[in-house]
């Protein structure tokens, strides 16, 4: 097939960090070229309502449409993949929360199977390895987590872990707890990224984890010690250290629009939107289940455990970028924040990006609401939420 040529009146996501007319070629799946202004040559596509961005990217997402990642069999992970592209997200990090260690292995190799298979049939959202959150956690900063089941990072169950580093993008674990530094070391060496999440630590402990190669935070904010003047702590730490890549749920029921504008101010350029979705995304209000527990999804909340604790989301990627700009982010950030910044932060230098070599992964969201419209894998249509509109051509182009 030759060349796709793809006019946008409104497009985001080239090195220039803008949002206007744009235009993307498309070359055997990948981007060929791309810029501001009118095409090179005659589009074959136009694109003349909604913003093209690149492919949404969730970094962290438990579950989705009544199924749980921790006991999703292969029918269910294909399932999910397919219909996340109706979300607008093309590449997805299924999270597996606190178990015994030996069951969260278990968990992650079948779901590593699930995902390469699923990657290799094609038409789906892209499975990348898994986020492992927890056991290492805080007692006092548990969330939604066994109690029962935290444990500290000892040099055995780490070694667990990383003869798995093929499986996972990265580990959330409490620097705070007894060995965790040493902990950090191990999992960065054998290619596992480290987050800072579930964590009573101070600023001292979490600038001690980034110094060992800790480079994210998990969902920041929630279940981490706050801000305070005398006592900075996780969230003073992660908003002032360069290292760091802060996951960020905007639901509108995780953190307040103020908290938002703080965290996008202060760290720039390092906040990611991540949904923390669990099998209630997608769902109507009713009982529904994380991490092998019960979770209850009322109209107008967060799902919640049976004492109240909030436990997870429902919320898609696209919603949280509208959440944030209705909570004054710009529309270009907030872009960012679900595109490049969630890649770069996991080392994929082939998404999240309108730039030649990029895999042509691409979604177009409405200019009003920002929720998804059509989603291209590899510059072929594979979802439309209406295919009588003109984005259509370029499945048939």
């Amino acid at each position: 097939m030759g060349d796709i040529v793809i006019g946008a009146s409104r497009l985001i996501g080239t090195p220039d960090d803008e949002s206007g007319p744009g235009w993307v070629v498309v070359r055997d799946e990948r981007i060929a070229a791309a810029g501001r202004g009118d095409p090179p040559h005659r589009p074959d596509v136009v694109l003349d309502d909604g913003i093209v961005v690149p492919g949404l990217l969730d970094a962290q997402i438990n579950g989705a449409f009544a199924v749980d990642f921790a006991e999703a069999g292969p029918d269910d992970v294909r399932s999910i993949a397919v219909r996340m592209l109706a979300t607008g997200v093309t590449s997805m990090v299924p999270t597996f929360i606190t178990a015994p260690l030996d069951e969260l292995v278990r968990q992650v190799e079948a779901y590593d199977v699930s995902r390469r298979a699923s990657n290799a049939a094609g038409g789906a959202t892209r499975l990348l390895p898994a986020h492992v959150e927890g056991p290492f956690l805080s007692a006092r900063r548990r969330g939604a987590h066994r109690q029962d089941l935290l444990v500290d990072p000892t040099p055995e169950r780490i070694a667990t872990l990383t003869a798995l580093a093929d499986c996972l993008s990265y580990v959330t674990l409490a620097p705070e707890r007894d060995g965790a530094i040493e902990a950090i070391r191990s999992l960065v060496a054998a290619g596992i990224r480290v987050a800072i999440g579930h964590s009573d630590a101070s600023d001292h402990q979490v600038i001690a984890a980034a110094d060992a190669g800790a480079t994210l935070v998990t969902h920041l904010y929630n279940a981490q010690r706050p801000l305070h003047h005398r006592a900075p702590g996780v969230v003073g730490a992660a908003l002032t250290d360069p290292r760091l890549t802060l996951g960020l749920i905007v639901d509108g029921h995780h953190v307040e629009p103020t908290a938002v504008r703080l965290a996008f101010s202060a760290a720039r350029g390092r906040v990611m939107l991540v949904t923390d979705a669990a099998s209630a995304l997608g769902m109507p209000p009713g009982s529904y289940e994380l991490g092998g527990e019960q979770i209850v999804v009322t109209a107008g909340a967060p799902p919640l455990r049976a004492d109240g604790t909030i436990a997870g989301a429902d919320e898609p990627l696209d919603a949280n970028i509208g959440h944030a700009v209705a909570d004054g982010i710009d529309v270009v950030d907030a872009v960012r924040a679900a595109t490049r910044i969630p890649a770069d932060a996991l080392g994929l230098r082939d998404v999240g990006r309108l730039e030649p070599g990029a895999r042509a992964d691409l979604t177009l969201l409405g200019t009003d609401d920002l929720r998804a419209r059509t989603t291209w894998l590899g510059g072929r249509q594979v979802w439309g939420a209406d295919s009588g509109t003109a984005d259509t051509r370029m499945a048939n182009t």
